[in-house]
């Protein structure tokens, strides 16, 4: 639980060197939640690999059982194996992974797990601490004083790394994989974690100069520290998260140092030739100006009737990605498109209910090429009254659907192509699929109850090669692609009744599970 009140902002850019950003970042302050990715594997393949793990470390570490350390190891050994197996089943994507940082923030204290050479760093009072290790050779040395800052950030092996997220497979407590570490977080302190696009270009002082000279205006500081990044040569993505508690400010010298104006005496004889070199260094490097990176503070937008926006349509309209659009009890009758980015979410799980659009009888929730969406909390109900063709229905999108209850429809939830994640959700009673998957797509499917459905369970057809790991299903059959091994599928998911095991397709699967 967070009780430090936070200021906190995130900003990613891609450099000087490079057009696409494979680092990715995810604050929460709310739950305390506060994460950096940095990609590997080079274009679309380094981008998918922050992606799922984003996806996987924030699905995981949203779900608050047992202690923060449990939750971050299984959250980055999830993540690992889910990239590992997209690599395995995408050869675009071969060789991909990431390497990353996150704390979690609870009673005073900050929780921190890593794996590769991003950072994590703690000022407080003046001093800056680099509290993660590099897990690289360059940075072994470094940590054992072999090396200077500066020597490490020249050094021609710096990239290297020797951990990483998604190029082995990984059990949570696996040794020499994740570092975790407990540590005070103060009220009048700061975390900042980063990419090493940012730790390669600007030396540690420096950061705190920065973090300190902008204290109380995290977005300031973490847009300083980019154009800092960047003015050193910006060679790679850099991204920076930065979390400030409710007391930190700069340390006195220092602010007394920006206010006296006896500072810059000793220096006036140099401010017109400090102008002109200024003025000539803008001119020649005006090839590279930029505008300033994006930095924000994630919102809660409320929708209904205690909210500022009358319908759910409303607040995912001014919703940005970042932002958590919250739905209180009630029932609601329209229809919801998900936003890249943005979570949805019932204030109390299942007790936000969606039905069908008046006139309308198609989905309830659509997405349609949308990324890194969440939806969260729901009850969907259709009746003979309202039908609904699905309850939710995902086109080519990356979206997580987690603790939904869907009944009644037509078709449960259908996939489309696309990265879905479906964990921990009922889907029962519907005419036909529960789960119905659709061409090239490979969702995660964990911990689902998929009960009593007229047609199958779940059905995979025209390509569709989903993971199915510790769903219940019940009185419904399951229709996989051919060569995907039922023994597999049987020792990992549970079926109660015999009427419910898995079915080939083609051989009457949906008669197969009726009782």
């Amino acid at each position: 639980m967070v009780k430090t009140k936070l200021r906190c902002a995130g900003a990613s850019d891609p450099g000087r060197a490079r057009r696409n950003n494979e680092d990715a970042f995810h604050l929460d302050a709310e739950r305390g939640i506060f994460l950096v990715v940095d990609g590997i594997g080079g274009q679309a393949a380094g981008e998918k690999a922050a992606e799922i793990a984003i996806g996987r470390v924030r699905a995981r570490l949203e779900r608050q059982t047992g202690t923060a350390e449990q939750r971050i190891r299984e959250a980055i050994a999830v993540a690992n194996n889910e990239i590992l197996r997209a690599a395995r089943g995408n050869p675009e994507w071969e060789g991909m992974a990431c390497v990353l940082t996150v704390a979690v923030l609870e009673n005073g204290s900050a929780v921190v797990g890593h794996v590769g050479d991003s950072r994590l760093y703690h000022i407080r009072r003046g001093e800056i601490r680099k509290i993660t290790h590099d897990h690289s050779p360059v940075g072994e040395r470094e940590d054992a004083g072999e090396l200077s800052e500066a020597e490490a950030m020249r050094h021609p092996r710096r990239n290297e790394v020797f951990r990483d997220v998604g190029s082995a497979e990984h059990a949570p407590d696996d040794a020499d994989f994740i570092e975790i570490e407990r540590i005070a977080f103060e009220p009048d302190s700061a975390l900042l974690l980063c990419s090493d696009g940012l730790s390669d270009q600007v030396a540690s002082g420096e950061i705190r100069r920065a973090v300190e000279r902008n204290a109380g205006e995290p977005e300031r500081a973490a847009g300083e520290l980019i154009e800092a990044a960047n003015r050193a040569g910006g060679k790679d993505n850099v991204t920076v998260v930065l979390v400030e508690g409710e007391a930190f400010t700069a340390p006195r010298e220092t602010t007394a140092e920006a206010r006296a104006p006896h500072v810059f005496a000793g220096r006036a004889a140099f401010f017109l030739l400090g102008i002109a070199l200024a003025l000539a260094g803008a001119w020649f490097s005006r090839s590279y100006w930029t505008p300033p990176p994006a930095a924000f503070a994630p919102r809660v937008l409320v929708a209904g009737n205690e909210g500022a926006f009358a319908s759910i349509a409303a607040a995912m309209a001014a919703a940005r990605p970042g932002d958590t659009v919250e739905v209180p009890g009630g029932e609601y009758r329209e229809q919801v498109h998900l936003k890249s980015g943005v979570t949805l979410r019932s204030r109390v799980p299942r007790e936000a209910v969606l039905r069908a659009a008046p006139l309308s009888r198609e989905a309830a929730v659509i997405a349609e090429d949308v990324k890194d969406a969440r939806i969260a909390g729901f009850n969907i109900r259709a009746d003979q009254q309202m039908p609904l063709a699905a309850g939710i229905l995902l086109r080519n999108s990356s979206v997580e659907v987690d603790d939904v209850d869907v009944g009644g429809a037509a078709v449960g939830i259908e996939i489309r192509g696309g990265s879905a994640v479906l964990r921990a959700n009922a889907i029962h009673d519907c005419s036909s699929e529960g789960v119905l998957i659709l061409g090239a797509a490979a969702p995660w499917l964990s911990h689902n109850e998929i009960r009593r459905n007229k047609g199958a369970g779940l059905a995979a057809r025209d390509g569709a090669r989903p993971v199915l790991w510790g769903n219940v299903f019940e009185k419904n059959a399951v229709e996989l692609p051919p060569d995907m091994p039922l023994e597999t599928v049987r020792e990992r998911n549970v079926f109660l009744e015999p009427a419910a095991r898995p079915a080939r397709p083609g051989r009457g699967a949906a008669a197969e599970g009726r009782k």
